[in-house]
């Protein structure tokens, strides 16, 4: 794969109308899963207005470094386009302000821990009331009942009792985490396909929803086919590095400089292919790899000798040849080679937006990619309380002299 410093995409500039326009989401959850989900809906071009704790805000505007000035990193990778207001939820008054919030609003999102929303009084019950038709998307890290309901969640909790961290790492070694919070990522995916199906629901029946999505069982979800495997076989499947339990090559390879290509033959006409690529000829016809059945049966005699070919070339050489050939390879990237790849640059997977006291930023691109109404990224990662007001004045039409009170009441 080639590697190129092409120029940075600006961000999209304008007011144009995304898919979901006109639709307004009340954000009270923080960190990742919840953040997540609706970055995608604002991306989407949804009004999303998040709730922070007053002074403190997000959890994640404190975790670093890395910092950018006084930013957090972490805290500006999901929060763009979203409107930040804060609200003391364990004041009647902040609490009153979310419930006129949720009135105007189409979606409610939260991950709380299970029964705190109850007590906050801003639960799904007490705000179906002042909006039918409102759809409230619950995320928690075992769902809202069953044994485990007020166990405390966090990823790795969750990669391993998910099933990841059983299948990822290798044979003789401990189990590995994937290195970015998959569970919050994945469930922050199911919540917003199952927020717009409860819309879909919405717009033909009139009638809102409750959601209750856990960490839990969108981690069970992805296991797919190694759930498949244990079904099949009732045995678990092994750990096994890069490798495929079902397909051979299908791993990465350390080549002569140090660097590791991934090889993919999917199928016995890719394998023809990748021996006249490597110069192996000789394997095409040896019964004990005709196919890739026969290849899984004796994966480690194959692996040995193709071990061995790798470590004469250097990484890209490999890649120029196998690419030539139409056999599936990949060199193993780290973000310095995510971020300067020519693909990802060309579709826009690095854009630059305008941040109010940083400058520009980078923020990693929108991957749905609309012939009529394109993702939007008009609006910075908001700063602390930025909208608090505006949105108080104009859409609650809160007068000055009323949001001077929620604020000397602490409030706000």
């Amino acid at each position: 794969m080639k590697m190129a410093k092409n120029e940075v995409k600006s961000q999209a500039q304008g007011n144009h109308r995304g898919p979901l326009t006109g639709l307004r989401i009340l954000d009270l959850s923080r960190v990742l899963a919840g953040p997540f989900c609706t970055m995608i809906l604002g991306d989407l071009g949804a009004e999303v207005i998040k709730v922070e704790v007053p002074r403190q805000g997000d959890d994640t505007r404190q975790w670093g470094p890395p910092f950018i000035g006084r930013e957090s990193a972490y805290f500006l990778s999901v929060n763009r386009n979203k409107k930040s207001i804060t609200l003391n939820l364990k004041n009647n008054k902040g609490r009153q302000v979310v419930l006129e919030l949720a009135k105007l609003s189409d979606v409610v999102i939260e991950n709380f821990r299970p029964g705190v929303v109850k007590e906050l009084g801003v639960d799904y019950e007490t705000l179906k009331l002042v909006n039918p038709r409102i759809v409230y998307c619950s995320i928690s890290g075992f769902g809202k009942d069953g044994p485990y309901r007020d166990m405390p969640a966090y990823d790795i909790v969750m990669q391993a009792m998910g099933g990841f961290m059983g299948i990822t790492g290798t044979a003789d070694g401990e189990p590995v985490r994937i290195g970015v919070a998959i569970t919050d990522l994945s469930a922050g995916l199911y919540a917003t396909i199952a927020i717009l199906a409860a819309l879909r629901h919405r717009d033909i029946t009139g009638e809102g929803q409750f959601i209750d999505l856990a960490l839990f069982d969108s981690s069970i979800s992805l296991m797919t086919y190694m759930a498949g495997y244990y079904f099949a076989i009732g045995a678990t499947p092994p750990r096994m590095g890069s490798a495929h339990p079902t397909i051979v090559p299908y791993q990465a390879f350390r080549a002569k400089d140090g660097n590791y290509i991934i090889v993919a033959v999917g199928n016995d006409r890719l394998w023809s292919l990748f021996c006249d690529a490597i110069g192996l000829t000789d394997l095409k016809g040896d019964p004990r790899f005709a196919r890739n059945a026969d290849r899984v049966s004796n994966r480690r005699e194959l692996l040995e000798r193709l071990d061995r070919v790798f470590l004469s070339r250097d990484r890209d050489d490999w890649a120029a040849v196998l690419e030539r050939t139409g056999v599936p390879c990949g060199p193993v990237y780290n973000m310095e080679d995510i971020f300067s790849d020519p693909q990802a640059l060309h579709r826009q997977m690095l854009v630059e937006m305008n941040h109010p006291t940083l400058g520009k930023i980078k923020v990693i691109g929108c991957p749905m990619k609309f012939s009529s109404t394109p993702a939007r990224l008009d609006n910075p990662p908001p700063l602390l309380a930025q909208d608090t007001e505006r949105v108080l004045r104009e859409l609650l039409n809160h007068s000055d002299e009323a949001i001077q009170e929620l604020r000397h009441q602490e409030a706000i």
